[in-house]
C-alpha cells in the first residue's frame, strides 16, 4: 500500500468514533506481575530514545498506522468485535513496559482480560479539522511512553466507513500494517454473517523478542559481527551513514521539523521491465540501491555509497502472520566511482548484500551497545535508509486502491532523510521524509527525478535491447561552488 501521512490519505467528513482499551483493564496493569520475556533490543532502543528526547523538552511523535474503507453502512458492534478479535490475535498489543530504576520490564495481559470501550466523539463536517483531530489523538495515545500505545478510530458515513488505526512503532512494522485491512475485513464479514473465522494460533512477537534477545546476548565485543560493524562505522567517520544528499542543516540549531514527499515513481509496465532487467542480480531492491549509489556519486561526488539496508527478520514461517517490529539492518558499501555503468553497480550491490545480509539478524542496538565509547550518537534520528518492499503478494493488496488503503507514517522531527520505495500492482511508489529546509527539498527532488530517470532508462533498455551492459549512468552533472547541494551544488551539462 502507499506509505503516506494523514494529510494525503483522502480523509473525508463524517462521524468520528474511537476505541480504546477499557479503563478498567488499564487500571489493572499496575498489579500485573513482570513478564520474564524481555523487550527486543529495537523496542528498548526506541523507548529509551523517546524518553531521552522527552527529557530534553522535545515531543517527537513516531507512530505508524493504516487506513482503509469498509463499503456500505457499518454495524459498529460488529466492527468493535472484529477489532477486539484482531487485537487478541497479537500478544504484543496487550503487553507493555514499565521502569524499575533504569531497567525496562514487560507486563502482559491474558487475552480474556482485554476489552474495548467505544466513544462517539462527534460529527466533523470539515476534513481538515478531522485530520487535525486524528493526528492530535494519535500523537497523544500511540506514544512510546504510554500504555496502551495504540488507538482505533472510524469515520462513519452512510455509504462507507473509513477506519484509521495507529500504533507506537514498538508494536508494528510496515509488513504488519499492510496485512491489517484484509484481516479486519475478514473478521467483520464473518461477524455480519454470524460465523467464526477458523485460524491457527498466531505466533507471538513477544516470544520472538525473547528468542532474538537471547541470541544477541550470546555475543560480546570481540565477535566477528561487531568487528564488521566497527570497521563500517569507522569508514563512515565514526557515525552511522547519512542520506547521500545535503540536508542543508544548521549544526547549531535544534532538531528540525520534517516534511514528507510521496508520489508515483513509475507505472506498472516500467516497474516490471526494471525488475526483469535487475532479476539476475537480485531484483528491484538491488536495482534501486545500484541507482542510488550512482546518483549519489553524480550529484555529491561521493566515491563510495554507504548505507544500512533494512531487512525483515521473519526468517521462520511461524512469524509471517505475527504483528511486530521484525526489522534488522545490514551495512553495505558500494564503490560507485569505480562502477563503469549501471550493470557494474548491480554487480557491486549484489556482492555486498550477499556478504552482509546475515548481519541484519543481529540487532543494531545490541551492536552499538557493545561498541560502547567507540560509537557516540549525535542525534536520536540515528541513520538514513533506502528501503524497498514488494507488497503485491500481501493478502488483499489487489483491493487497496478500491478500499483507499494506506500505510500511515507520522512525520514530525528528524535530521536524517529516509526513502521508501514500494512495488504495488500499479507500479513503483516513492515516499521520503527529510528535514524541512529549502536545500533538503531541492536535493530530495533532484534525487527522486534522477531515480525515476534511471529506472525508466533501464526499463526501456531491457525492453528494447534484451539486456546487456550498455544501460547508461544517470545524467552527468558538474559541481559548482554553490547551489542546491550547498558547498557542492550541481548544474546539468
Amino acid at each position: 500500500m502507499r506509505m503516506t501521512d494523514l494529510q494525503r490519505c483522502e480523509v473525508r467528513p463524517g462521524r468520528l468514533v474511537e476505541w480504546t482499551l477499557d479503563p478498567a483493564t488499564v487500571d489493572r496493569a499496575a498489579d500485573l506481575p513482570d513478564d520474564s520475556r524481555r523487550p527486543a533490543y529495537v523496542q528498548e532502543s526506541h523507548v529509551r530514545t523517546a524518553r531521552s528526547v522527552r527529557a530534553d523538552g522535545l515531543f517527537m511523535p513516531t507512530w505508524l498506522g493504516t487506513a482503509f474503507d469498509i463499503p456500505g453502512a457499518v454495524d459498529l458492534d460488529v466492527l468493535q468485535d472484529a477489532l477486539r478479535n484482531w487485537t487478541l490475535r497479537h500478544e504484543t498489543l496487550r503487553s507493555g513496559f514499565r521502569w524499575a530504576g533504569d531497567e525496562m520490564r514487560r507486563f502482559t495481559f491474558d487475552a480474556e482480560a482485554v476489552s474495548l470501550r467505544r466513544e462517539v466523539v462527534g460529527d466533523f463536517p470539515d476534513a481538515d479539522e478531522l485530520v487535525q483531530r486524528l493526528q492530535d489523538r494519535f500523537d497523544a495515545v500511540a506514544d512510546a511512553l504510554n500504555w496502551p500505545n495504540f488507538l482505533y478510530t472510524a469515520v462513519v458515513r452512510q455509504d462507507c466507513t473509513s477506519v484509521y488505526l495507529a500504533f507506537d512503532h514498538s508494536n508494528v512494522d510496515s509488513y504488519s500494517l499492510q496485512r491489517i485491512p484484509a484481516e479486519i475485513h475478514e473478521l467483520y464479514a464473518a461477524g455480519l454473517e454470524g460465523r467464526a473465522v477458523e485460524r491457527t494460533p498466531i505466533s507471538s512477537y513477544i516470544d520472538f523478542c525473547e528468542s532474538e534477545r537471547a541470541d544477541a546476548d550470546r555475543i560480546d565485543g570481540t565477535h566477528a559481527i561487531v568487528d564488521r560493524w566497527r570497521e563500517f562505522i569507522k569508514r563512515c567517520g565514526g557515525k552511522l551513514p547519512e542520506f547521500p544528499v545535503d540536508p542543508g542543516l544548521d549544526p547549531a540549531a535544534r532538531m528540525p521539523t520534517q516534511k514528507l514527499m510521496e508520489e508515483r515513481l513509475v507505472d506498472a509496465d516500467a516497474a516490471a521491465a526494471f525488475e526483469a532487467y535487475c532479476r539476475p542480480f537480485g531484483g528491484t531492491l538491488v536495482g534501486v540501491l545500484a541507482a542510488t549509489s550512482l546518483i549519489a556519486h553524480e550529484i555529491s561526488g561521493q566515491p563510495v555509497y554507504r548505507t544500512i539496508v533494512p531487512f525483515h527478520t521473519r526468517v521462520k514461517s511461524q512469524w509471517l502472520d505475527s504483528v511486530g517490529w521484525y526489522v534488522g539492518g545490514a551495512p553495505i558499501e558500494v564503490p560507485a566511482a569505480r562502477a563503469r555503468d549501471f550493470e557494474s553497480a548491480l554487480h557491486c550491490v549484489r556482492g555486498e548484500l550477499r556478504a552482509n545480509r546475515s548481519l541484519a539478524r543481529m540487532p543494531i542496538a545490541r551492536v552499538l551497545r557493545l561498541l560502547g565509547s567507540e560509537f557516540r550518537p549525535t542525534s536520536p534520528d540515528l541513520y538514513s535508509i533506502v528501503s524497498f518492499v514488494d507488497a503485491r503478494g500481501i493478502v488483499g493488496s489487489g483491493r487497496w486502491t478500491e478500499l483507499k488503503a494506506y500505510g500511515l507514517v507520522r512525520v514530525s522531527y528528524g535530521d536524517k532523510a529516509c526513502a521508501w520505495v514500494n512495488r504495488l500492482h500499479e507500479g513503483l511508489r516513492f515516499a521520503g521524509r527529510y528535514p524541512d529546509t529549502d536545500v533538503a527539498a531541492k536535493n530530495m527532488r533532484l534525487y527522486v527525478e534522477r531515480l525515476r530517470e534511471t529506472v525508466v532508462a533501464v526499463a526501456r533498455h531491457g525492453a528494447h535491447a534484451g539486456g546487456g551492459s550498455e544501460v547508461p549512468r544517470p545524467r552527468r552533472v558538474d559541481t559548482v561552488s554553490v547551489g542546491a547541494f550547498g558547498t557542492a551544488g550541481t548544474v546539468e551539462t
